[in-house]
């Protein structure tokens, strides 16, 4: 009768155990890889938090955060099994996904905008007196480098203009050395190299509201918004192009482990806008607004859930 008893008491434990291991998250063996970019970037700073975040939510080891081109080249990886989370501008996203349906997202969270930048001093004045000029397009296989050339193309200036391929701070001082005679750039708001750079009014933003109805014919993911003349010190403000962000995943996820990434990303908001200000944008209502491409399904449980 005691063998029995505890031959009972055993059984009992071990389906304790399986109970109480199927309450756990289950996530001690997952790896991640989130696709950031460029080293200090917005992208970079935030993947950082995240991995940290994550590490500690999930209870795994700390994702590996990726260096990379930028919004294409992170899709690339993702699309290739190369990475499991990526930073994404929302055009490139979208343009993607029309071809390659199998990505879906977890949240919007930052907004970009565009700027196209000349000197205080230059005759230029409108995106079409560009025509003829040396322009930088961005970072070679970057998110500004393809609205950049999106925006060319839409005006007509893409065969009559000479572009080179560089990042933020080469540009500047390419612009400055006389160089180029313009740059693109699109960012958050301020964006630092550019307002320490604006100290003494030796840049000027372009409007672009003439040439929004086009670029907004080529995707739906752009709005039209305004950089306000005190955030560069400008002599007013400047109508410009604005892409959100989002952070795009493989629609193969578990929906367990996107659910967990999306609870984890808006839990730690406070700790993503002390590392950048760009995060003070991300919250839940606007999180939800991926169009065109679809929330993953465990995203989509995480907003359902906290609507109730």
């Amino acid at each position: 009768m005691a063998r029995t008893r505890r031959g009972r008491a055993l059984a009992m434990t071990a389906a304790l155990l399986l109970v109480l291991a199927s309450c756990s998250t289950g996530f001690g063996e997952l790896k991640l890889r989130i696709a950031a970019g460029n080293p200090g970037g917005v992208y970079d700073k935030l993947a950082q938090t995240l991995a940290t975040v994550w590490a500690a939510d999930l209870d795994i080891d700390r994702p590996a955060v990726l260096q990379t081109q930028g919004s294409p080249d992170n899709l690339d990886r993702v699309l290739a099994g190369n990475a499991d989370v990526a930073f994404v501008a929302a055009d490139v996203a979208a343009d993607r996904y029309k071809h390659d349906p199998r990505l879906a997202t977890l949240a919007r969270i930052h907004d970009d905008y565009l700027h196209i930048v000349v000197r205080t001093d230059s005759d230029i004045r409108t995106v079409e007196q560009l025509r003829g000029r040396k322009i930088a397009t961005g970072s070679p296989s970057s998110g500004v480098e393809y609205i950049a050339s999106r925006l060319l193309e839409a005006t007509g200036l893409a065969g009559s203009v000479t572009t080179s391929a560089r990042g933020l701070d080469d540009s500047v001082k390419a612009l400055l050395s006389g160089d180029i005679d313009a740059f693109f750039w699109s960012g958050g708001l301020p964006t630092p190299v550019l307002a320490g750079y604006n100290d003494k009014q030796s840049l000027r933003l372009l409007d672009i509201a003439d040439v929004m109805p086009k670029m907004q014919e080529l995707n739906q993911v752009y709005g039209t918004a305004s950089i306000p003349a005190s955030t560069y010190n400008q002599p007013g403000p400047v109508t410009t192009l604005l892409v959100p962000n989002f952070l795009v995943v493989p629609k193969s996820m578990s929906d367990d482990v996107a659910e967990a990434l999306v609870r984890g990303l808006f839990d730690a908001r406070q700790q993503l806008a002390g590392a950048n200000p760009a995060a003070l944008s991300i919250d839940v209502h606007p999180g939800i607004e991926t169009q065109p491409i679809p929330l993953h399904p465990g995203a989509l449980r995480y907003y359902r859930a906290k609507k109730t």
